[in-house]
């Protein structure tokens, strides 16, 4: 194990150092300039186009062969998109970055709803019919579809670390968060001893898991979008109203917690002199790296969901992509943050002291302050529902990697694999988990945002032509 860390760590450090937060960033910020701020000057108009349609009598309840619904593929997608990251992986920030992290979460959000928007939109714009009829598409498709030949060797690349990444953000990370909390909460009540690797309780939790994802995974597209349709609407409204609850009993100490975000995200603590502060970058490294592990703007992974959906405007497609960062990120992470840095927890509101937990045990112990030993409980099922609905999505992103390396052969053994995997991910030690995930995210989104910069003019013209087009609609009825 120390020798896969010690290579985990020297890739880790360039995916995740000062270069890939440039690039991350660097993109959202070009995309959203470009398109003249679009994520704040157009909330009206994506917000009538992504929520405000599920109220609709004559909203599409039902989709073509080989399609989703729109509402479906945004169930997919944010099923993958929220999961342990809005839980574990905030916690983790805080731990690792300090309250700071947090404000660096709500920017790369915000930059993120538009680099999110363009990889959706790319999508539909691209995509094609594989040879079951079903739509297709993605990174791996814009890329070779929109820049020719030449480029098919960074569609490959993405669609090669596509299809390791989903082991790791979308199996391995998801998984043994699910056991790492389950186990805990039995310990609460004196039923098992707590563990961080192998155990009897764990292994039977993992082929529990393995079994009821099979059943899922094997009944391919349709079969995933109508499970993620259930469950995601659920978790998501649970959660929040949790959240609700838990400020309000807390809310005496938000003025600080707020006040320690916007501290830690601007201390002027000195490294190397004149240079960022020490405080700063750790922050903004952690902050980042949490907020795209959750949200996923910029990785591409999304796209491979939403191609699949019943719409013919990309861009009215793309909108979803804006909405979800914003339910992702800018509400359910910022309630898990808000409910650990309220709560009675020595030290977690220092910008310079480091809370004596991890990250799973930092989020466990903040909602037991809360709730008592119900708050085991209650962030026991949240957090399997969100890790279980990411294991089904990011299963469906592997395949559809899988099959453009392999000209869709071989996407059963993969499935296997995939399932078996969920049960080695139960055993496994959780910092190398997601030290290994990081990596692997950081590798994917490196071919993605090149072909997102090179195909951005097509963006712009998309994006133009559906604001002419919706003039010109408005002038019609005038």
């Amino acid at each position: 194990m120390g020798f896969i860390e010690d290579i985990n760590g020297k890739i880790n450090s360039f995916v995740w150092g000062p270069v890939m937060l440039v690039l991350i960033v660097g993109v959202g910020i070009y995309l959203t300039v470009r398109t003249g701020f679009f994520q704040a000057r157009g909330f009206g108009t994506w917000w009538k186009n992504t929520i405000a349609t599920l109220l609709r009598k004559d909203r599409a309840k039902t989709a073509g062969h080989g399609a989703l619904t729109p509402f479906q593929a945004l169930s997919t997608a944010l099923a993958a998109t929220v999961g342990t990251g809005n839980v574990v992986g905030v916690a983790t920030a805080i731990v690792s970055g300090g309250p700071g992290a947090v404000f660096w979460m709500w920017i790369s959000a915000f930059f993120g709803m538009m680099t999110k928007y363009s990889e959706i939109t790319l999508a539909l714009h691209y995509r094609e019919r594989n040879e079951k009829g079903e739509w297709v598409g993605g990174p791996m498709y814009y890329i070779s579809r929109g820049l020719g030949k030449n480029f098919n060797w960074l569609a490959a690349l993405f669609a090669l670390f596509g299809s390791l990444c989903c082991f790791g953000i979308g199996n391995i990370a998801q998984i043994n968060s699910i056991v790492s909390s389950v186990e805990s909460t039995f310990a609460n009540f004196g039923l098992v001893e707590v563990s961080d690797g192998f155990s009897a309780f764990r292994l039977g939790l993992g082929v529990v898991l393995a079994g009821l994802s099979a059943l899922v995974i094997i009944g391919g597209l349709k079969r995933i979008g109508r499970v993620t349709e259930m469950l995601v609407p659920v978790m998501c409204v649970l959660y929040i109203l949790g959240g609700l609850v838990a400020l309000t009993l807390n809310a005496e100490r938000l003025p600080e917690a707020f006040g320690a975000i916007f501290a830690g995200a601007f201390s002027t603590k000195a490294f190397g002199g004149g240079l960022l502060g020490y405080v700063v970058f750790r922050a903004m490294r952690f902050g980042i790296a949490r907020g795209v592990f959750s949200n996923e703007a910029g990785l591409g992974s999304a796209p491979i969901a939403h191609a699949a959906a019943e719409q013919d405007v990309a861009v009215k497609q793309g909108f979803w992509g804006i909405f979800e960062v914003f339910v992702d990120t800018i509400i359910i992470c910022t309630f898990t943050a808000l409910i650990i840095l309220t709560s009675k927890i020595d030290g977690v509101l220092s910008i310079h002291e480091t809370p004596l937990w991890n990250g799973s045990q930092l989020t466990m112990k903040a909602f037991e302050q809360t709730f008592g030993i119900g708050g085991s409980v209650l962030l026991s099922v949240a957090l399997s529902l969100f890790a279980y609905s990411t294991v089904l999505s990011w299963s469906l992103y592997g395949q559809r990697c899988f099959a453009y390396l392999t000209k869709g052969r071989g996407v059963l053994p993969f499935q296997i694999v995939f399932v078996a995997m969920i049960v080695v991910a139960s055993v496994l030690s959780l910092k190398l988990v997601w030290d290994v995930a990081d990596t692997l995210n950081g590798l994917m989104a490196i071919p993605n945002l090149i072909g997102l910069i090179l195909l951005s003019p097509v963006v712009f013209k998309l994006t133009k032509e559906y604001a002419e087009s919706v003039r010109a609609e408005k002038r019609l009825k005038a």
